[in-house]
């Protein structure tokens, strides 16, 4: 969590401040004497745009948010990543 938090630029004071938390508690949650409670997870996960699977370590991808976008543009998006894949499938094979 802590590279989720600092990849956001957010200070832990700063994401206490969002979950409404205490600062340790955040610290907790980064080295891993704490675990966040069911009511946290999805707050936590819309905090960093992750899944919470993500969080839970069950699932290594992340997401993107497209709020506030159109459909045409998350089909924009859509493509722009399908590309990116692409690209990497085919960098790969040599």
């Amino acid at each position: 969590m802590k590279e989720l938090r600092k990849s956001k630029g957010l200070s832990q004071h700063q994401v206490a401040k969002k979950l409404d938390v205490t600062k340790s508690t955040i610290s907790g949650y980064e080295n891993n004497t704490r675990f966040p409670s069911f009511d946290a997870i999805p707050k936590i996960a819309l905090l960093y745009n992750v899944s919470a699977d993500y969080l839970l370590g069950i699932n290594n991808q992340k997401m993107i948010c497209v709020e506030g976008l159109t459909e045409p543009q998350i089909d924009a998006v859509r493509n722009i990543i399908s590309q990116f894949l692409q690209n990497q499938i085919k960098n790969k094979d040599f």
